[in-house]
């Protein structure tokens, strides 16, 4: 497995929602921008040099923005690896 730097991280992308708590079904597009965190870094430094840790956490649900980050190659399968900045909200 790969350990990311920083404020990296590497997300596994999974199927979005379908139905919501209502039970309201969702028409989902094509592309998948929702994935489960495998892997987090250690976070950012400030301009102090205090480590600042990230807000998300291995097997986080998440919601980030479409086209961004890196595609690579590991034993859970092909993942994502971007920065936390990249990511919209985590899934309650």
């Amino acid at each position: 497995m790969i350990t990311p730097l920083r404020d990296r991280i590497v997300v596994k992308r999974c199927d979005p929602e379908t139905k919501t708590a209502g039970g309201l079904i969702i028409s989902a597009p094509d592309k998948k921008d929702e994935g489960i965190v495998v892997a987090v870094g250690p976070g950012k430094k400030s301009t102090s040099g205090e480590l600042i840790p990230l807000t998300v956490k291995v097997g986080d649900r998440v919601l980030f923005a479409p086209n961004v980050g890196q595609t690579i190659k590991t034993e859970e399968g092909p993942c994502l690896a971007m920065r936390e900045d990249d990511l919209i909200g985590i899934f309650q």
